[in-house]
């Protein structure tokens, strides 16, 4: 076809370099970018304000790099996903589109809107191309000796170890050569005000939560490089300490695909060379949360039914739940009463971000301690969460709940307190986050009332008893 164009299709992966999709489609000539965005969709996801505007800084740094590659990016807005077909099918006629590639998205939403524009392309004569970007290993590639899903954790991490050990990591694609300039007149497409969009959705973040996650990928590669230089090796020691700066922090990154999978893999083993050899356990503990984060999306593949708000176990649907939103909202506010947790729920709020350990302690104490719906706990995390994805979230949230696959048994309930006098010694993550304690001492700043429960604080009593409700979850789990 004389004078066509090939169309990349950007959706979480606003990058240029190791880009599966944009690698492929410049192999086959002139390539046009296109970003459509989908508010309405994002309210159904409850994407958080942060994380699109996050999204949406990132946008223009994409813009910009396609450009010094002479590419013309059109961002389009469409609210619905199930209109996208048709446009793409338009678009592609009013400007000679040969084909169309775009990186694997493993959502059920996401595979039915594929799907559909696969089908409408097709009536064209045309096809759309997708590539596995976003995870390790392929879709459906990770199976048991019955080529069934693993559904146990350290059963698919053997067989990921296997696989890295016997065909190497995967290697990055090449940032694509620059292409001959599109001409200026062919494009008649007026790019969406980005600014505009942002006054609409992202109105509540400020310049302060903005400038804690700044954009663009040479930033996103030097933080992974920081990390690998300076921290990894203490990785296992350090990252279950909320005060200090032990884990990455590159989830935003990833999340958005600024970063990619294989980007990471080859910054964790570059001093052994690009070979896969473990050489030290914060190098192997980094590895494993690679492979978690891994697990989570081929378990949104193989089994879709977890993100239509059923729990992996079918039979936890039996839970009786409790239904009180005065404990609902202390919790999403950080006044429970318990200092970790609110430190936890507060860092949240003002920075779109929680220490993983956290999220585990946040999310166990409302499904267990509360007694309240995990469901209700993953939506509030996404509606907040700048690096919310649906496969890892939904996957942590079934683990503390003890209602997903691999999940912590049902008896085993982690004690707050404890947990922040082991991970949170001195209390300075408390004292970060709650300042009405920032005076107490280390021992009492965990749990100020217990020595002396007429103490005044311009803080609230725990809103349950920590020992009592653990029974009384360990009985409603039993009787299911």
């Amino acid at each position: 076809m004389s004078n066509a164009y090939q169309l990349i299709w950007f959706r979480q992966d606003l990058r240029v370099r190791d880009h599966a999709a944009l690698w492929h489609a410049c192999q086959q000539g002139n390539s046009i970018a296109l970003v459509i965005l989908s508010p309405d969709q994002w309210k159904q996801h409850d994407d958080a304000p942060i994380k699109i505007s996050f999204y949406l800084r990132q946008l223009k740094k994409l813009q910009e790099e396609l450009a010094a590659l002479h590419i013309p990016l059109v961002i389009q807005v469409i609210p619905y996903w199930k209109d996208i077909a048709k446009s793409i099918s338009d678009f592609n006629k009013k400007y000679n589109i040969e084909n169309v590639y775009a990186n694997i998205e493993v959502g059920v939403n996401e595979l039915k809107r594929d799907k559909t524009v696969q089908d409408i392309l097709n009536k064209d004569s045309k096809e759309l191309f997708l590539f596995h970007d976003r995870t390790i290993f392929p879709l459906r590639s990770i199976r048991n000796k019955s080529k069934q899903p693993y559904q146990v954790f350290s059963a698919f991490k053997k067989v990921c170890y296997s696989k890295l050990d016997t065909s190497g990591l995967p290697q990055c694609y090449p940032l694509p050569n620059k292409q001959t300039k599109v001409p200026t007149d062919l494009l008649e497409e007026k790019n969406t005000d980005l600014a505009e969009i942002e006054k609409l959705f992202c109105s509540s973040i400020t310049t302060e939560q903005q400038d804690l996650w700044p954009v663009g990928e040479s930033y996103a590669l030097e933080q992974l490089d920081h990390f690998i230089e300076d921290s990894v090796s203490h990785y296992k020691v350090e990252r279950d300490f909320p005060h200090i700066t032990g884990t990455s922090k590159l989830s935003p990154y990833l999340n958005i695909g600024i970063l990619s999978i294989r980007q990471c893999l080859q910054a964790l083993f570059r001093s052994q060379h690009g070979n896969f050899h473990l050489t030290n356990e914060g190098q192997q503990t980094w590895l494993d949360e690679l492979i978690w984060r891994e697990f989570y999306q081929h378990i949104l593949f193989d089994f879709p039914y977890v993100s239509k708000h059923i729990p992996f176990k079918k039979d936890t649907q039996k839970i009786q739940w409790n239904h009180n939103p005065e404990h609902l909202t202390a919790w999403q506010t950080g006044q429970t009463g318990i200092p970790i947790v609110d430190a936890g729920m507060r860092q949240l709020l003002q920075t779109g971000w929680m220490h993983n350990r956290v999220r585990m302690i946040t999310a166990m104490f409302l499904c267990k301690n509360l007694l309240i719906d995990w469901r209700i706990g993953e939506q509030w995390f996404m509606q907040h969460l700048i690096d919310g994805d649906l496969a890892a979230n939904n996957g942590g949230w079934q683990w503390c709940a003890s209602t997903g696959t691999d999940a912590v048994p049902y008896f085993r309930i982690f004690n707050p307190i404890s947990q922040s006098q082991k991970f949170d010694p001195n209390g300075d993550y408390i004292r970060t986050w709650v300042k009405e304690l920032a005076h107490l001492d280390n021992k009492s700043i965990h749990d100020p009332y217990s020595a002396n429960k007429s103490l005044w604080l311009n803080y609230p009593k725990p809103i349950v008893d920590l020992k009592e409700t653990r029974l009384k979850a360990i009985e409603t789990f039993k009787r299911i």
